[in-house]
């Protein structure tokens, strides 16, 4: 089963190379346009990620979709070629999954996820700008079957592999991200960018790794980067990121039993403040009336209040909804209003930097879906909630967190409450929405496992609990 697929492979690359042969005997000059050359390096590219799919086809992948949010070089070019990993990814990925001895299955959660997108088709077709909503709705059907097949291909027998990969990625980000800024170096460019990141992405992840750390030395390397987490969260000033980790530290402290986790953070806050009243007292005072403003109101001198910043973009979308009730303004477009003539006199856009800010991820699908296309999307926000809730549950009658479900439903609690304030949650040329829902749809399945209700004839799964126990059990003897 697995000779054949790559004797296709290496067929195919014959086929190709004797066509380009061919075409260089017949165009020579063609092949010294530079387009043409980086479409033929990035087929490349893709055919060798896709002979090792189940190791490097992810990262690479997030990769391609993480450029394209930061200043650092060939983030350009990664716009356009994201959407040729995607769509390589979610085709591969099905083909593969269609191909091996699956002891899992597709289940209630991704049928309402196929139902989310044949809504948004049938919205997109109903829009104003029907192209355009089909082409949101296609890129929305890719990620959904990436998710659902080529990211637990990636994960299925290798998931001890897939937990450390993605905790060494994100501890290596921390520490690049932390020195970007303390050389001056802007890499999100938008403070909102770099609290998703580290509130949605590097806490949960970073947060759970110092939990079930092996030893000291892993420990205290990891403790480091989660410091670095709050201190980049905190030059942020990212509100949304920091409720969703504050409920996150809460949601892990009693689900674990473990007070001292919430003790410890507090103690490092008051330490860190600390030391900047000792290093600089005369400016602690100014500093609190600063943060207090740019915190509560955003902007300091403000006075409209904690939500200020976000009730203009409420209002406008709540306008909308009540224009299009029922059926929306079509999936991934939104109706400009009395804006329209700045767009070229179109009343509908999709374009990068003009898209109007919703405010909230679930009021930007109400918007675009109405109050009938946004069931599914209401289902599947429910069905995660249950998903992340029985992890949560098992934590607290284990008390321990050695179980590859639990990053993931750190992750997916931190994601949905981040959404409530920031639009990005069906964006699908996100990268913060490729790996929200990836994790999501990994989440499904360990949580079925870790809760018992396994599908017919699946394995357990592979969790630190059992290695812990039996290395204490061996302590204990």
């Amino acid at each position: 089963m697995k000779f054949q697929p790559r004797f296709l492979l290496i067929l195919l690359a014959i086929a190709a190379f004797c066509f380009l042969f061919f075409q260089a005997e017949r165009r020579p000059g063609a092949f010294a346009n530079s387009t043409y050359l980086s479409v033929i390096l990035v087929l490349e590219i893709v055919i060798a990620c896709l002979w090792r799919f189940e190791t490097v086809f992810f990262p690479v992948t997030m990769a391609c979709f993480f450029l394209p949010a930061t200043g650092l070089p060939f983030g350009t070019e990664a716009f356009t070629v994201r959407w040729v990993f995607l769509a390589a990814g979610a085709l591969a990925g099905f083909g593969i999954w269609m191909r091996t001895n699956r002891v899992r299955h597709f289940a209630l959660f991704h049928l309402v996820a196929l139902f989310c997108v044949t809504s948004a088709i049938a919205s997109a077709s109903a829009s104003a700008a029907p192209k355009i909503g089909s082409l949101k709705a296609g890129s929305l059907f890719l990620l959904f079957l990436y998710a659902a097949t080529g990211g637990r291909v990636a994960f299925a027998g290798r998931e001890k592999a897939f937990v450390q990969g993605m905790v060494r990625a994100c501890e290596i980000l921390v520490f690049f991200v932390s020195a970007c800024y303390l050389a001056g170096f802007n890499m999100f460019g938008n403070p909102n960018n770099l609290g998703a990141f580290v509130g949605v992405v590097a806490i949960p992840i970073m947060l759970w790794a110092v939990l079930i750390a092996e030893n000291r030395g892993e420990r205290q390397r990891r403790c480091i980067a989660l410091v670095l987490c709050g201190v980049l969260l905190y030059v942020s000033v990212c509100r949304a990121a920091i409720i969703a980790d504050m409920v996150l530290a809460v949601g892990i402290t009693i689900a674990l039993r473990r007070p001292r986790i919430l003790v410890r953070a507090v103690f490092a806050g008051a330490l860190l403040f600390g030391i900047m009243a000792v290093c600089n007292p005369s400016h602690v005072g100014e500093f609190i009336d600063s943060m207090t403003g740019r915190f509560i109101f955003k902007m300091s001198g403000q006075t409209s209040g904690v939500f200020g910043s976000r009730k203009g973009p409420w209002d406008d979308t709540i306008a909308a909804v009540r224009q299009h009730p029922w059926l929306g303004t079509g999936f991934g477009t939104s109706d400009l209003g009395s804006d329209r003539t700045e767009i070229q006199g179109s009343a509908i856009y999709t374009l990068e930097g003009t898209n109007r800010e919703h405010g909230s991820s679930y009021l930007a699908i109400v918007e675009y879906m109405g109050m009938l296309g946004i069931l599914p999307f209401v289902f599947v926000i429910i069905l995660l909630l249950r998903a992340a809730a029985r992890v949560f549950r098992w934590m607290r009658r284990t008390g321990s967190p050695h179980h590859y479900s639990v990053p993931f439903a750190m992750i997916t609690l931190a994601g949905l409450i981040h959404a409530a304030f920031e639009d990005w949650l069906f964006a699908s040329g996100s990268y913060l929405c490729v790996f929200f829902w990836v994790s999501a749809f990994l989440l499904i399945d360990l949580a079925a496992a870790n809760s018992g209700e396994r599908t017919p004839h699946a394995e357990p799964v592979l969790s630190f609990a059992q290695a812990t126990g039996l290395r204490e059990s061996t302590r204990s003897v």
